[in-house]
Parts: structure tokens; sequence; C-alpha cells
């Protein structure tokens, strides 16, 4: 079959679904094609109970949230005093970080910006970081990423037949953002992840793109030569060394304040002719191909979907104004054709090899080594810790 049609298929991820009883969310728009997705009486879905019952209390679109950040700003402005910076941020070209960057001139902040090229980018990002950095002043610092070990361990992600193919760029991205802050004695990043547009998603679509074990065990089995200077990040400096001994932190502004993606793209084109890609993460052309048109292939997952739930439980969406977007195609013909033409030239590799990766086996990351068992004994750990002392180590709670 032709890509074209497949791209015309899955513009409603229904037909994918490998579940012999097809069922959506009678709130959202989440579906079976989440295998774990459970149901309760009223059809509304698992997501749609945890985000009201856990991931709410999370997020602060009020006054509330207001007094919060105050607080957070004050510690991060005192613990960079007389420092050259005094948070890092790291800088994808993407809507989310370059909102928090230009919160971030306004509240009076100095960061350090990182952008960690990883040979993906597409020129409107590019386009759009510098014009955000030219408008707020900001040094801007970018960190490159050896193609040729990128290459090897994407190609090494594709031949796995796992589902979360962004993490060689995630990994890279993350675990340079962290490297440079502690190289410069930042304890604070800011980060543009956040509960209003993010605040739905399955655990059985992806995994940690942290997981160096997971990473350097699929790269062991099916890439093709050393990793030498591809940035890694182990479980101990991840989540022991770092936040404990070196007490770097991650703060998500976003989550403290009233935010919708469209208000924010809207005021930076305004500010500075920021353009937007037309689709979510469409600063990275790897990724673009990837959520449109490989996962929806390949897995059946359809990422507008927890996308558009995110927004229809934090009230920015309507579920018929979502049901209505999900009817549509995911990718134009000749949108698709080049994407796929731009990503074997970039890739060295043929067309039927890129269809061989699609119609090759499925395998779920656990098939390989990962860090799990430790995460689940340091978050037992974290947990007694927070029971002891009654509250959640935080250097800026």
């Amino acid at each position: 079959m032709n890509p074209n049609d497949h791209a015309m298929e899955h513009g409603n991820s229904r037909e994918a679904m490998p579940t012999a009883r097809y069922r959506v969310c009678s709130r959202c728009v989440m579906d079976t094609s989440d295998p774990e997705i459970t149901f309760d009486g009223a059809g509304v879905c698992d997501h749609c109970r945890k985000f009201d019952e856990v991931t709410r209390k999370n997020w602060f679109p009020d006054d509330e949230g207001r007094r919060r950040l105050e607080r957070i700003l004050d510690r991060v402005k005192a613990d960079g005093r007389g420092k050259r910076y005094d948070c890092t941020l790291g800088l994808s070209g993407g809507v989310d970080s370059c909102y928090v960057a230009l919160r971030a001139r306004e509240w009076g902040l100095r960061p350090l910006v990182v952008h960690v090229d990883t040979g993906w980018n597409s020129e409107a990002s590019v386009s759009n970081v510098e014009r955000i950095v030219n408008l707020c002043g900001f040094e801007l610092h970018t960190e490159v990423i050896d193609w040729e070990e990128m290459r090897d361990l994407q190609l090494a992600y594709l031949r796995s037949g796992v589902s979360n193919q962004d993490v060689p760029q995630d990994h890279a991205i993350f675990a340079s953002v962290y490297h440079f802050s502690i190289r410069n004695g930042i304890r604070c990043i800011l980060s543009g992840g956040n509960i209003a547009t993010e605040g739905v998603f399955p655990d059985s679509w992806h995994h940690s793109a942290m997981d160096s074990i997971n990473l350097r065990a699929i790269h062991r089995r099916f890439g093709e030569q050393p990793l030498r200077r591809f940035p890694l990040i182990g479980f101990a400096k991840m989540y022991l060394w770092y936040p404990m001994v070196r007490c770097l932190r991650t703060i998500r502004p976003l989550n403290y304040m009233p935010y919708t993606r469209q208000s924010a793209i809207q005021e930076m084109a305004a500010a500075c002719g920021w353009k937007p890609y037309g689709t979510k993460h469409g600063e990275s052309q790897f990724t673009r191909l990837f959520q449109n048109d490989f996962l929806p292939r390949k897995f059946g997952f359809d990422k507008r979907r927890p996308h558009f739930s995110s927004l229809i439980v934090s009230g920015q969406m309507a579920r018929d104004e979502a049901l209505r977007a999900l009817e549509q195609p995911l990718y134009g013909p000749r949108e698709l054709e080049q994407d796929i033409a731009y990503l074997c030239t970039k890739l060295r590799i043929d067309r039927n090899v890129f269809e061989g990766f699609l119609s090759g086996p499925k395998r779920h990351y656990s098939e390989f080594a990962n860090w799990d068992r430790r995460y689940r004994l340091l978050k037992k750990a974290q947990f007694f810790a927070e029971c002891v002392t009654g509250r959640k180590q935080s250097v800026y709670s």
C-alpha cells in the first residue's frame, strides 16, 4: 500500500485498533489504542480520573499559582545572586520552551539558554529560536550532537521496533541541559513541560527517555558503532547525585499560571514574528514523521488523542471539536512523501528499508535491560522519607 494511503487511514486511528471491542472515553478522546485503559460505569476513562484525583493537585492556574511562582522565583534569584546565571533554560524552538523564555525575561531572570542540535531541526525552529533569543536579549549556547553517533543510535531504535523512537533526541537534549547546568554551577532548570497541554499521556505508549540502561541495551543489540561523545546520564546522577548532592531542580512555571497554547503562539507572533509549526513538536523533522506516520502505522497510536484529551480536561477544548479534528488526516500526501524522503536521505537508507522498519516486529521496551526495578526502589525510599518528614523534599518548596 502507498504510504499516502496509510496517512489517510490514520486521520482517525480507530481502524488500527488491535482490540476486539473498540471504546472511546465519554469525557475525553482517549480510546482502546491504549491497551491499559479502563472505563468506569459512565464510560469515563482512568486518564480523566487520574487527572481529577492526582494531576490537578499540582496545577495552579490561579492566584494560588501566582503566589507559589513568586516564592519559587524569589528562591531562584537568591540562589543565583552573584552568579552570571540563575537558571538554565533548554530552548527547543517549540511553543512551550519559547514561551517560558518570554516570561523569564518578564520575571527578570538571567537564564543560561541552551539549544541542543540533534541534527533534526526544521528551518522554522532555528528561526524561532533566533527570534526569541534576540527579543529577550539572552545569550544562546548551542550544543551540537555528533551526527554519526546520533544517526547510529536513531537507526538502532528503528531496528529495535520499540514505540518511543524519540528517545535518542530526548535523552540527548535533557542530558545535555543537566550536564550544562552542573558545569556552570546552576541549581535550577526552567522547563516548558506543563499540565495544561500534557496532562494526559498513556504509560503504555512510551518509556522514560532518561533510562540510559535501556538506551544502552538497545544500542548494544542494534547499533554499529560505540557511543563515545553522545551525552548520557546514568541513574545515579539523574536521581541521586544531581538532585540530592548538587541540589539541581527542575521547575515548570507554566503549571503556576493560566496557560493556553494558542494564546502563547499569538503573543509570540505579535512580539517577534514567531511562527507556528502546524503540529505539536513540529520543530523536529524526525518527531513530525515519527508521531504522524510511524506511530499510527506501526502501533495504531495517534498522539493527537492524549494531546486533545489534555486540552479537554484542562478546559481548553470541547470534546466535539477534538472528535472533528481527529477525522482530519495526519499528513497531506505531498508533505508525507517529502518527510519520508528527507529521513531516508538523512539516515542514508533506502525507502524499502524504512518500510521494513514499519512492517518489522513490534517490541516492548521491557524486552531490553532497563532501570525499572531501581526506579521502583527509589520511589519507595522517597515515599518513606516523605512519610517520616511530612513533606516533599525540594529546595524550591
